[in-house]
């Protein structure tokens, strides 16, 4: 184990190229579409070239395996205890994309124990090197075990309806983020949209509340229609955007993927200590 975790930390060393943007892909609550965006934003990155894997994080919940019609044999979890290898728990998906899944039974980053954060340290590490992006796709709401992890990533994306409840609650998220880290990167999605206007109205207005009350300015990356591909594709456990490539809301993903992948960040691209750093400083403290 320790020769692995060493030659992985050299091949770290070795890479001179920037390292990979870190996204959580939150919501303020359930059910409203977060985890099939996750896979299907996946895929559009990848059609725009870029490597891409999954890391499932909704602890308990996850469905991204199911969304992908797969049944993995191994967890995050059977890694951080030593069960399995990094390999052997990255999930090879249809059409190049990768992803991991969380497994039950992970708590709060802080209440993990030094062997095992090392080891997560060590798995990062080498992600970084192998992806343009890692996508966490985090459990609802703002428990600690999503704060943890979403405090230490680069951007967040937040996902939301255009329910009242859901835009309150989406706030209440992003606020609880943001007097914590002020400097975090926020982008917003409006998910299953009726009508355009009702859609931009609405992401708008949370938009507005995180500058008004917060100070903060977000990115809006777009909005995804209502679409019964949505369903079928779900029925079928394979992204909709794969299923139903010409679909209204596979058109919209892609432009969504387009914006993000071009979007100018004020992230330094080379810098190794960015999310990594975050990371160990958290766990130092919470150990402390």
């Amino acid at each position: 184990m320790h020769d692995q975790a060493e030659k992985l930390r050299r091949q770290m060393l070795k890479v001179q190229e920037p390292l990979s943007r870190s996204i959580a892909i939150v919501s303020g609550k359930g059910g409203v579409g977060k985890s099939n965006f996750s896979t299907n934003f996946a895929y559009a990155l990848s059609s725009y070239g870029k490597k891409v894997i999954i890391i499932d994080m909704d602890i308990g919940m996850g469905n991204i395996h199911i969304l992908l019609g797969m049944t993995p044999n191994n967890s995050l979890r059977d890694y951080l205890s030593e069960s399995n290898e990094l390999s052997d728990v990255i999930n090879k998906a249809p059409e190049g994309l990768d992803f991991i899944s969380g497994g039950s039974g992970l708590n709060s980053v802080m209440e993990w124990s030094e062997a095992m954060f090392n080891r997560l340290i060590t798995a990062f590490e080498y992600l970084q090197t192998e992806y343009d992006f890692i996508l966490f796709d985090m459990g609802a709401g703002a428990t600690q075990h999503v704060i943890d992890l979403v405090l230490a990533v680069d951007e967040i994306v937040v996902i939301s309806t255009t329910e009242p409840t859901s835009i309150t609650d989406a706030y209440s998220m992003m606020k609880f983020i943001c007097l914590r880290d002020p400097d975090k990167q926020f982008h917003i999605v409006g998910n299953r949209v009726s009508k355009n206007d009702e859609g931009t109205e609405s992401v708008s207005r949370l938009q507005f509340a995180m500058r008004k009350f917060l100070d903060k300015e977000t990115t809006i990356l777009g909005l995804l229609p209502e679409d019964g591909s949505v369903h079928k594709a779900v029925l079928a456990q394979k992204p909709f955007i794969l299923l139903f490539p010409n679909a209204p809301i596979s058109k919209k993903i892609k432009n969504i993927a387009s914006t993000f992948v071009e979007l100018e960040t004020t992230i330094d691209p080379k810098n190794k200590q960015r999310f990594l750093g975050r990371l160990k400083n958290m766990f130092r403290k919470g150990h402390g």
